[in-house]
């Protein structure tokens, strides 16, 4: 028989005690005996290609006899001055979900609806964008089977909810004190590794390949670097490159020089034909020894 999972009812019961207005029955984690497929539904009462198994390895390796969904409804509070209610409750959600902070990590979608007329889904899997009209008036989430299976703690977005809008001391307890340590983490990873501004362009981290081109720190270096790279072969291989044309410059020494002069200074070198050829690169040294014995013997 489908149970509701410790982790999720500790969320349950921490909304419940802050949000007065909020009925009981409107929080909900097992779904009611006729409910058949989805993440209200434990191993008992899934269907055939149920999508809240198939569509993630993570729901699929996390199926157990527990729900993993949580199904929150109408309510409005006051704090500071202001009015809060489930619209704006999740809409805030949402887009903590959407800016990828850690402790949203396990949810993989919230269908809802931000203003009472038109119902949304945000789905980390991005296979839904809508839901039935029964979440004009109430707000599912759900939660990726082996955050349920692993018991993991769920508490810290709703704690933080109730802090942001003033029911709960801003005082961090110091057990949440590690959560919000990671979470701080996760946004900086995210930026490096995940995505960044674009700068007008999205590149691949190592140029053409399997990567896929995104917009994070780490891409841009990465293709900074590879440009580098391609630029240093570059100078490198023009390094390497001799520039000198060694035959026009042996035609302009000798049409310099007069037989007279030539033979002068050959000799006062010390320098035969033969020896000024063994200096030179082999496929000119024919070229000089015959120019050389063609100009002494004139």
């Amino acid at each position: 028989m489908t149970r509701a999972p410790m982790n999720l009812s500790n969320v349950r019961t921490l909304l419940l005690s802050y949000l007065k207005d909020l009925d009981p029955a409107a929080v909900g984690i097992v779904g009611d005996p006729a409910h058949r497929g989805g993440y209200h539904c434990g191993s008992d009462r899934v269907v055939a290609n149920d999508y809240s198994v198939v569509e993630s390895p993570r729901d699929r390796a996390g199926l157990t006899i527990d729900a993993s969904a949580l199904d929150v409804g109408s309510f409005t509070v006051r704090s500071a001055g202001r009015a809060h209610d489930l619209r704006s409750f999740s809409v805030w959600c949402m887009q903590q979900c959407a800016a990828g902070a850690a402790d949203t990590r396990d949810i993989r979608e919230i269908i809802y609806s931000p203003d009472g007329k038109t119902v949304r889904r945000w789905d980390r899997l991005k296979r839904r964008s809508t839901g039935d009209s029964s979440h004009l008036w109430h707000t599912h989430f759900s939660f990726f089977r082996d955050s349920t299976k692993a018991g993991r703690d769920q508490v810290p977005l709703f704690r933080r909810y109730l802090t942001a809008i003033g029911l709960l001391t801003t005082t961090i307890p110091e057990d949440d004190m590690s959560a919000q340590a990671e979470n701080e983490i996760h946004q900086v990873y995210a930026g490096l590794f995940t995505g960044g501004s674009s700068m007008g362009r999205t590149v691949d981290p190592d140029g053409p390949g399997p990567e896929k081109a995104n917009n994070s720190i780490v891409a841009k270096l990465d293709y900074v670097m590879s440009r580098l790279d391609g630029v240093a072969a570059g100078v490198t291989t023009l390094t390497g490159k001799d520039f000198t044309d060694e035959p026009a410059i042996v035609a302009g020494v000798l049409a310099g020089l007069s037989p007279q002069r030539l033979s002068e200074a050959l000799k006062t070198a010390g320098l035969t034909p033969e020896a000024i050829a063994a200096a030179v690169p082999p496929d000119m040294a024919r070229q000089v020894v015959d120019e050389l014995t063609a100009r002494l013997s004139s």
